[in-house]
């Protein structure tokens, strides 16, 4: 729905593509439009999921253990409604601490006002008064101006007793009719004359009646000077433009009020407080029961990934904890992952007990699994075999594969158990000539994925052993 929404939709496809150039710069294309990188990103994120190689230096990370099971969980509605409530009710509290702190600040402030808009209330500056006024005051200044102009172009237009430009234009026009009895080629300089007559008669008639209208009343220009001037004496005050004073005084009025009711907001506010903080509490309850009911299911199934992964004795738990006193925009719980590797010992914090090879294994076996309950398209898992060699990795290659089965899996390996198990295989390597590297991305049929798995199995001399063995990877 996204391209769709966004107007970026072309058929079944979606393409993406980024292009950056020798100079460093970066241009983004969604279906062959271009479109700023953040929308590429934002589009990206909904499309692909990345699993990178130090996912399990972040494992030891409570945020980033909250991050997992959250995402497994899948209540991004929920957890979106926790952040919205605890800002509530955050803010609120802000509110009120404010409100109780500036109790003496708003009686000074109250006072203030009432002195200032005392003489406001009396002026009662109206908006758009100003631009009105100011624009009949110029030309009840003018008016004498005015009409002698005025006077004098409807003398010229049609008034005048010797000549005026009716009756030059009447001539004319007498003139060419004739010239129109003689040759008809000039019906059109007449037919324009006519047209100019019409327009010249009704400036005139216009130009008459805005001469008549013309008022000299110096009793109202005094009266517009006494407003101007005493408008501008007061925006001057307020240190603003005097077509913005209205404005002004209309929010003083509004800060006047809001201070009358300050009683009432405070027991409001306090109110208010209440409300969002139970509200919050509740929200941070259902969200609990959601995490504790995965965090028992995720156990389970990471456990059981661990015996696989050759850990047969490991034990996995996700402990979550309550706590009202310490809510955040994340709820009220303390998430910990915690493991035992090795029979007799008790539960532990991920981070104390569990070596890089243990930690490596327990992160995949995570990314596998979360990943399946995820909606995203498309998977990027980038290295995430590190510290995994042998039956495990083939156990690896396994489940990325089973993965595959139900989504797109794309997996950036070294270890051929992995490279074995996928369905494509793309051969990765950089070129230089010195001055400028390139990148390949090359597809391998299957005599070329045999050669690549034998020298993965080998190192870079292959042999029959080597080949032998990367036959029996691909046939398993």
């Amino acid at each position: 729905r996204w391209p769709e929404e966004n107007q970026l939709e072309s058929g079944r496809e979606c393409l993406l593509r980024r292009v950056i150039s020798a100079d460093g710069r970066s241009r983004g294309f969604i279906n062959g439009t271009a479109v700023p990188l953040s929308q590429l990103r934002e589009l990206g994120q909904l499309l692909i999921q990345i699993h990178g190689q130090h996912a399990h230096q972040l494992l030891t990370k409570p945020e980033h253990q909250k991050t997992l099971l959250d995402g497994y969980t899948g209540e991004y509605a929920l957890t979106q409604r926790m952040a919205e409530h605890y800002r509530q009710w955050h803010q609120s509290c802000r509110e009120l601490a404010l409100h109780q702190q500036q109790s003496q600040e708003r009686a000074a402030r109250a006072d203030l006002l009432q002195y200032q808009l005392k003489e406001l209330n009396e002026f009662n500056p109206l908006p758009g008064e100003f631009e009105q006024i100011d624009e009949e005051y110029k030309r009840l200044a003018n008016s004498g101006q005015l009409l002698s102009t005025c006077q004098h172009a409807l003398t010229v237009l049609a008034d005048g007793e010797e000549a005026n430009l009716q009756s030059l234009l009447y001539t004319a026009k007498q003139l060419v009719s004739e010239l129109v009895g003689m040759d008809s080629k000039l019906s059109g300089v007449l037919d324009m004359l006519e047209e100019a007559a019409i327009q010249l008669s009704e400036a005139s008639d216009e130009l008459r009646h805005y001469h008549d209208r013309l008022d000299l009343d110096p009793n109202r220009l005094f009266e517009l000077e006494q407003r101007i001037s005493r408008q501008i004496a007061l925006a001057r005050k307020h240190q603003v433009m005097p077509e913005e004073l209205p404005a002004v005084y209309q929010a003083m009025l509004e800060e006047q009020r809001l201070l009358d009711d300050s009683a009432d907001s405070l027991e409001s506010l306090s109110q208010q407080v209440v409300e969002h903080h139970q509200l919050a509490l509740e929200t941070a309850r259902q969200l609990h029961a959601l995490r504790q009911a995965s965090a028992d299911e995720l156990t389970q199934l990471i456990t059981e990934s661990m015996h696989s992964l050759s850990m047969p004795h490991g034990i996995f738990a996700i402990e979550v904890a309550f706590d009202e006193r310490h809510l955040t925009a994340d709820g009220a719980d303390h998430i910990e992952f915690r493991v035992t590797t090795n029979p007799g010992q008790p539960l532990q914090p991920i981070a104390k007990v569990a070596s890089g090879g243990e930690l490596s294994r327990i992160a995949l076996a995570i990314q596998v699994i979360t990943a399946r309950k995820m909606e995203t398209p498309a998977l990027i898992f980038d290295e995430v075999d590190v510290g995994i060699s042998g039956p495990t990795a083939a156990v690896v290659g396994k489940l990325l594969r089973q993965l595959g089965e139900s989504t797109q899996v794309m997996c950036v390996t070294h270890l051929p158990q992995v490279a074995g198990c996928g369905h494509h295989h793309f051969f990765v390597c950089k070129e230089t000539d010195g001055e400028m590297t390139e990148t390949h991305m090359q597809p391998l049929d299957k005599r070329a994925r045999l050669q690549e798995l034998a020298r993965l199995l080998g190192g870079s001399e292959v042999t029959r052993n080597t080949l032998a063995n990367a036959k029996e990877l691909l046939a398993a």
